[in-house]
């Protein structure tokens, strides 16, 4: 039982993945490289579909060897979540939200920037 919830947990993880490569709010290759996780527990075949992809593989396997993520990745991470709170603060949105939003994308981003790079 438990490797079907895995497997689906996976394709889970892989769709929502699909759904941020056209939203840039929504980051792509941690849910792929959860979905490899995920699917090491349960689908094998998914997995090497993933670790072999053309454009997610390169990712996934730097996280797994050296916990790495490309300069581009960063550069593009961390601006994301820049620019995203600094319309928040030009579009006039309350202190409360900019709050939340700096508690939770200024520790995302530090642990982002810090990561080693591939």
């Amino acid at each position: 039982m438990a490797r079907h919830v895995y497997v689906i947990l996976g394709w889970l993880s892989v769709g929502l993945g699909l759904i941020g490569v056209v939203l840039p709010v929504l980051p792509t290759v941690p849910f792929m490289i959860l979905a490899a996780f995920l699917f090491a527990k349960g689908a094998p075949r998914a997995r090497a579909w993933l670790i072999d992809h053309a454009h997610f593989g390169p990712h996934i396997r730097a996280w797994e060897e050296a916990g790495a993520i490309s300069r581009k990745a960063k550069v593009l991470a961390v601006g994301t979540m820049a620019a995203v709170f600094l319309v928040s603060v030009v579009t006039g949105l309350p202190g409360w939200v900019l709050a939340v939003q700096a508690v939770c994308m200024g520790p995302a981003a530090v642990f982002v920037a810090t990561r080693p790079d591939e």
